[in-house]
């Protein structure tokens, strides 16, 4: 049976390069990077210049780069030390948008129960935010504006040059996740005038387990985890060495072969979207230009997600509703309520996210298979039967 891997956005299979970068600091290298013996200064240097090249890919500088365990809890620091350092100024005001990963959404909640005030901007139909949206959102007393670079679940691309422009105007922190963009889309935090950023290394063929937060210099950075010095003193716990360097190498590979990648990512794309537009009742979700190269994300009327997807996995095609943190959960999609889709439509969503391994073979495979899965479920529903004999209207 045929076997493609079509979940690219919830996790990437690791690259030789960075399995190979990785594999002598598991046995061999194995030293503590805190120690001052030989072994564990060789781990030092190796945690030093993998934090190098890491900044390196996004114009950052090596002292602005904090490991962490994963692009949660980079989002959770920064999101916490903007608030933290707001609130010292009586500033309590946080802006960010509604379709935002819930590693953001559920510290924000965190902070709205301890007084803040959480504005979450409105994101249209296409899933975007505008520069003079949060524009118009700044007040005196904000203390942080959090926006992703890239959704998720339907890919849309922020303005975030835009977005960082307007807030260093204002002089309001600007925290981007840009956890599905990193290794993928360009990336300068100086141009883009970004005071924080979020990534994590098993989005772009890295190992799960680390991530990696940029703070810009003299921007306030509280510990999230207390203990020894690690990470100049701002995440406690000895260093994943190996994951480090396995990620320095992913992202390097990643952002050589951006273009190229984003070339052929787009052609497979562009292809699957036009033939699943084929399919009657059915949606595109996410702006059809400014979106991820690989993602495809649509909503099908008169089917449930997760029939669709277990009939997938039976034809051997890999693919999820939407983000992978929230699979165990029966209700819709955030975003795609947050685009406009009602619930009955937003339990028919199916989110099809490739890379550069995949191939036009698999496309077409998939443009087979999903069309007659969709018809099966049709056929099976009472609802669509209503719908088609008329006694019911069609959203879609």
């Amino acid at each position: 049976m045929r076997c493609i891997y079509a979940d690219n956005a919830a996790t990437t299979r690791m690259s030789d390069a960075a399995v190979k970068a990785m594999l002598p600091f598991l046995q061999d290298n194995f030293g503590n990077a805190s120690s001052l013996y030989s072994i564990g200064q060789r781990a030092q240097e190796a945690l030093s210049s993998a934090r190098e090249a890491i900044a390196a890919q996004i114009g950052a500088e090596p002292n602005e780069i904090y490991f962490t365990s994963c692009g949660s809890e980079a989002d959770n620091q920064a999101i916490l030390s903007a608030a933290a350092a707001g609130a010292r100024k009586g500033k309590k005001h946080i802006i960010s948008t509604a379709f935002e990963h819930h590693a953001v959404l559920h510290t924000l909640k965190k902070l709205e129960k301890e007084g803040f005030e959480i504005e979450l901007l409105p994101v249209g139909e296409k899933g975007n935010v505008t520069a003079e949206q949060v524009k118009n959102a700044i007040r005196e007393d904000t203390c942080l504006v959090t926006a992703m670079y890239a959704n998720n679940e339907i890919g849309s691309v922020l303005p975030i040059a835009e977005i960082g422009k307007v807030c260093r105007e204002k002089g309001v922190t600007f925290h981007t996740d840009a956890v599905q963009a990193a290794g993928h889309l360009p990336i300068d935090v100086k141009t883009q005038n970004i005071d924080m950023l979020s990534m994590s290394a098993h989005k772009f063929h890295g190992p799960k387990g680390i991530g990696a937060l940029y703070v810009k210099r003299g921007v306030f950075l509280q510990p999230l985890i207390e203990g020894g010095a690690q990470e100049r003193g701002k995440r406690a716990g000895t260093e994943n060495v190996g994951a480090a360097v396995a990620m320095a190498t992913a992202l390097k590979e990643a952002c050589d072969h951006m273009q190229e990648n984003a070339e052929k990512v787009s052609a497979l794309r562009d292809k699957l979207i036009a033939g699943l537009e084929k399919i009657p009742h059915g949606a595109l979700n996410g702006d059809r230009f400014s979106r991820l190269p690989g993602n495809v994300s649509f909503c099908f009327e008169g089917v449930e997600g997760e029939s669709l997807l277990l009939l997938l996995d039976d034809k051997g095609i890999s693919a999820s509703s939407g983000s992978a943190c929230t699979s165990g959960s029966l209700d819709p999609s955030h975003v795609l309520l947050a685009i406009g889709r009602p619930h009955e439509v937003a339990h028919g969503s199916l989110r099809l996210t490739l890379c550069e391994e995949n191939t036009e073979e698999d496309v077409d495979y998939m443009l087979k298979v999903i069309p007659e899965i969709i018809g099966y479920l049709r056929g099976m529903s009472p609802l669509w039967k209503d719908k088609v004999s008329g006694k019911k209207p069609f959203v879609i």
